[in-house]
């Protein structure tokens, strides 16, 4: 569940509250009961950094599969073709 800003129009009292997305805002100021109580916009508490998470990741066992649904390949060797055109180049 989020956590909502909110302040008082009347006095400035700030107040925080854990609600659920759809639930209705207070209305209701703790601080004075006026009900002048308007929710602020604010930023997120958490910031998701690096690369991104993948569906392989915290996947336990021998048998993983690829957003494909195949086994996960083998390590295999690098492919002669590849590096014979690297070389006429």
């Amino acid at each position: 569940m989020p956590i909502y800003e909110y302040q008082c129009q009347s006095c400035g009292h700030e107040h925080e509250a854990l609600q659920k997305l759809g639930a209705d805002p207070i209305l209701i100021c703790p601080a004075c009961t006026k009900p002048e109580l308007m929710k602020k916009i604010s930023a997120a508490g958490f910031r998701l950094k690096g690369t991104g998470w993948y569906e392989t990741d915290f996947k336990g066992g021998t048998n993983k599969k690829n957003v494909a649904g195949e086994a996960t390949p083998k390590a295999s060797a690098p492919k002669a073709e590849s590096s014979a055109n690297s070389k006429t180049n």
